[in-house]
């Protein structure tokens, strides 16, 4: 982030030493340690928040596209099942069924068999 090195805080120490004065640097080192802390929690409640959202966000776009890919599967099944009486009724059907012929067939035979007066 910040790219400081060991002289720069040592120059930065001095610097406030001859500022501040000796007794009032402990103090200030102290009140700017706990800014900084205070600064760095509210960044990373912050930063948990956003991912919180994120998160929630990605679960919200996940049950969406599960519950279009369900209706979906719905639509497609509902179309496959009237399809299908709809394919029966398309087919031709044999202009005499063959159970219809094959009566017909014995009862030619039965009359044949059958004495003549």
């Amino acid at each position: 982030m910040f790219d400081i090195g060991f002289t720069e805080l040592l120059l930065i120490a001095v610097v406030a030493l001859v500022v501040l004065g000796p007794d009032r640097l402990p103090g200030a080192v102290r009140t700017a340690g706990l800014w900084i802390g205070r600064i760095k929690r509210s960044f990373s409640a912050i930063k948990a928040e956003v991912e919180r959202e994120i998160g929630a966000d990605e679960i919200r776009r996940q049950l969406h596209n599960e519950q279009i890919l369900e209706l979906e599967r719905e639509m497609n099944a509902m179309k496959q099942s009237l399809n299908a009486p709809l394919s029966t009724i398309t087919e031709p059907s044999p202009a005499t069924p063959p159970a219809a012929e094959s009566a017909a067939a014995t009862d030619s035979t039965r009359q044949d068999k059958s004495p003549q007066p």
